[in-house]
């Protein structure tokens, strides 16, 4: 992993209040690629190096938990050569850099549905990789592929509906559909982060953002790196988590709902 100088400029400015998980909405290859003169998978290709460098700023800030929006189940929509190159090149990267992660002590796993058309060569390659990381600690990575989160919503409405009907499932609660959701074990986000300047959440975690901070930087993904994630940890570290709850202070313009 490349980015020395942005890890020292994290480490320089490390912000006072970590979020335990934070979750990346990665925008903006398509135009740092066409401002360029390039096709837009020359920007998928410098992606990688951003992704890389998020995760090695990560763990020098202590995140013990990383979820990045890598594709949608909207993204079927792009043109068939987009798609492809997409499905090539994440099969690749799993190829080439698991070895990184497993250095650095990162657990992967995958969210999304594990089913056609998703091709099950790469199907098969995501659970190798979840199998191979599993005894990593420092930091899970969360990986979100063919994700939507109305999807996984659905899906898990639907578990819970077939555990009711056997009787496997009494009572259908908050914690009970949580519990049916892609990866139970992922807690709640912090922290939102979507790069290029797009102001929206485009059917990302849903469920799990309900209280996230969201942080939108102009920066598009392939420029993102260690400074940059270190400058959006301090913006939400400067910011009132209440969480519904409130509390009197007539000297400000203070909020009574979120």
């Amino acid at each position: 992993m490349s980015g020395v100088t942005g890890r020292r400029a994290a480490r320089a400015g490390r912000p006072a209040r970590i979020p335990g998980h934070i979750a990346i909405i990665m925008d903006g290859n398509g135009r740092w690629a066409n401002a360029r003169g390039l096709r837009r998978n020359a920007g998928h290709e410098a992606g990688e190096a951003a992704l890389f460098r998020t995760v090695e700023g990560a763990l020098e800030l202590g995140v013990r938990d990383l979820t990045v929006y890598a594709f949608s189940t909207e993204n079927w929509r792009r043109s068939p050569e987009e798609v492809r190159f997409l499905l090539d090149f994440n099969r690749s990267l799993l190829l080439r850099r698991v070895d990184e992660l497993i250095d650095r002590d990162v657990r992967v796993r995958f969210i999304g549905r594990r089913a056609r058309p998703v091709p099950r060569r790469l199907i098969e390659l995501i659970e190798r990789t979840e199998e191979r990381t599993a005894h990593c600690e420092r930091m899970t990575l969360r990986i979100a592929f063919n994700y939507g989160a109305r999807a996984e919503l659905v899906d898990a409405a639907r578990r819970a509906a077939d555990d009711l009907a056997s009787g496997a499932l009494r009572r259908l609660d908050a914690r009970s559909l949580a519990a049916r959701l892609d990866d139970p074990a992922m807690p709640d986000v912090d922290l939102m982060i979507r790069t290029s300047g797009e102001q929206r959440v485009s059917n990302f975690l849903l469920w799990q953002a309900a209280y996230a901070e969201l942080v939108f930087t102009d920066v598009l993904w392939p420029d993102f790196d260690e400074a940059e994630l270190a400058r959006c940890v301090t913006e939400y570290a400067a910011r009132d988590r209440r969480f519904g709850g409130a509390e009197d202070r007539p000297s400000t313009a203070d909020g009574d709902d979120a």
